[in-house]
């Protein structure tokens, strides 16, 4: 039988330090961004990607909409 996850754990492991909590930040404000110029939108599955691989540097010639598939697939 598989073990409980302990979600307090993972939270406080992944995602609680400053420099997740600021990448985080920074790829929300890249989707408002995108969602500001109507390339993307909510429900529409696109995600938005940083050709430089920093969720931090949202400057419009860096982040462009593509679909889910293509950028949580063979991207990286």
């Amino acid at each position: 039988m598989p073990h409980k996850r302990n979600y307090k754990k993972e939270y406080a492991r992944d995602h609680a330090s400053d420099s997740q909590k600021k990448r985080r930040a920074g790829r929300n404000a890249a989707r408002k961004i995108m969602e500001k110029k109507g390339k993307v939108k909510k429900g529409d599955k696109k995600d938005v990607h940083h050709k430089d691989h920093n969720p931090r540097n949202n400057k419009s010639k860096n982040i462009k909409a593509i679909s889910r598939k293509k950028n949580r697939g063979k991207l990286r």
